[in-house]
């Protein structure tokens, strides 16, 4: 149906395929524009050729959004073309298909997702057993690979339809939860993939649910499929009307969660990490835990108050996935809402990290706003945006490096640049995806903070104009 065309014909194949589709973690692109079904296949195809193709297994899932089923189809046949064996699973979360993955022993993970963007975008995750595809672990690779477009022949692969794929996954996980007494919570869907578990799986948990938004529509009627502060509004409210015990909502393909507690409020990521670590460290003294290098100072104070081994990472779900790898962590979190589980082969799971905190809840005496109230936070100014031209930007976060460091500052370079000070740091990013500089502060008061912000600030625009 979607046949290849002449593969000696590069320079017009070229044509067909845009480089700005290939991004830091994925693939992404706004569809019928620069994501056609044509451009899905070229990278079906693609892939194929970076496997080596003959004999390999790779699952394929979709999001909800539109699209994405004529989009997976095209895909599926240029990794069928190119000798891939495919096993189909259909409409999935992110994180079910990095189970189908790993559970049936597959050599990797396609799947056709835009995430939280807005709904006309489209696009690819691609998950290999060496780890996931981004700019700097084989995305670039593939994306050349693409872009030339001129393939050796292989025999075709073959296609199976995994209709188990669904209940495998739910038994999975349900396996390792145990909710000890009733609980109630809201659950916003944001008819995005967690759609087809929702209420199903909370109730087959043990819990009371009320689900809104929990019909699958790619055009995302709600609400944007990105939680937030904004879009949790009806179930901040909700919370309250039925006195729930708390509330989450999901991004659009279920990697991705934000909690309110059960005073309506969301609650800082911060939080919910702490929570998350000090419950699995109790279970593995020593253990690592992984953080990417934005989050607050409180996580590394919790992490090392419970005997654990704090582990900073890149920000980014492909460097968080493979530190937890490497470093055989049991948990790991980002600011962004997306939480690592080694009971899940180390990947981020919307639904399970919902599980498992009603499970760690129903354990512990307090509600979870007591918890909220009972954690200090740090003042905080998270990711300030300076306009920034894209040929510069990483010039800019680069020079700016040299110059702390020549001054002695104590600093990190995981990802842009860190300088920590004994109350507080801050943190200079150039944007993967976007014309900026972005700048995270953290410190012990207010007084620290705005000093430190003055500071950054003014060396921040100072290098942007001498550059510029």
């Amino acid at each position: 149906m979607f046949g290849l065309k002449d593969v000696r014909q590069p320079r017009e194949r070229n044509a067909l395929i845009s480089k700005e589709i290939f991004r830091a973690y994925d693939i992404r692109g706004i569809y019928g524009r620069n994501l056609t079904e044509e451009v899905a296949e070229r990278i079906g195809r693609a892939l194929a050729s970076y496997l080596d193709g003959e004999g390999k297994d790779v699952v394929v899932g979709r999001d909800v959004r539109r699209g994405g089923e004529s989009l997976a189809r095209a895909l599926i046949e240029g990794m069928l073309s190119g000798g891939l064996n495919v096993e189909d699973v259909g409409l999935a979360t992110t994180p079910l298909i990095y189970f189908a993955s790993m559970h049936y022993g597959k050599t990797g993970g396609v799947m056709v997702t835009a995430s939280h963007n807005p709904p006309e975008w489209n696009g690819f995750k691609i998950w290999l057993k060496t780890g996931f595809l981004g700019m700097g672990t084989g995305l670039e690779k593939l994306r050349d690979i693409a872009l030339r477009g001129v393939f050796k022949p292989a025999p075709r692969g073959s296609l199976r339809r995994n209709l188990d794929a669904i209940k495998d996954y739910e038994r999975f996980i349900l396996d390792k939860v145990n909710i000890e007494k009733s609980f109630s919570i809201i659950v916003d869907s944001g008819n995005g993939s967690c759609s087809i578990f929702t209420p199903d799986i909370f109730e087959k948990a043990g819990l009371n649910v009320t689900a809104i938004n929990a019909e699958p529509d790619g055009s995302f009627p709600a609400h944007l499929p990105e939680p937030s502060e904004e879009t949790l509004t009806e179930v901040r409210k909700l919370v309250i009307e039925k006195k729930a015990d708390f509330g989450v909502g999901f991004d659009g393909d279920g990697d991705r969660v934000v909690f309110v507690d059960d005073k309506g409020r969301v609650v800082p990521e911060t939080i919910i990490i702490s929570i998350l670590a000090e419950e699995y460290l109790k279970r593995d003294k020593g253990a690592a835990i992984v953080y990417e290098v934005s989050c607050s100072m409180l996580i590394e104070e919790v992490i090392r108050a419970h005997g654990g081994r704090p582990v900073v990472s890149r920000t980014g779900h492909p460097y968080i996935i493979d530190k937890m790898l490497r470093e055989n962590a049991v948990f790991g979190g980002e600011t962004s809402g997306h939480f690592y589980f080694k009971d899940l082969y180390g990947f981020d799971d919307a639904l399970y990290a919902s599980l498992k905190m009603a499970e760690i809840l129903s354990k512990r005496d307090e509600r979870l706003s007591e918890i909220v109230d009972s954690t200090p936070i740090y003042p905080r100014i998270p990711g300030k945006k300076y306009d920034c031209p894209d040929d510069v930007k990483f010039r800019v976060v680069k020079e700016l490096t040299r110059e702390f460091k020549r001054s002695r500052y104590r600093i990190a370079t995981i990802d842009g640049v860190k300088v920590i000070e004994d109350n507080g740091w801050f943190l200079i990013r150039a944007s993967n995806t976007q014309p900026l500089i972005r700048l995270t502060i953290e410190a012990r008061d207010e007084e620290t903070l705005n000093n430190m912000l003055l500071f950054a600030e003014r060396k921040i625009l100072e290098k942007i104009k001498e550059i510029t």
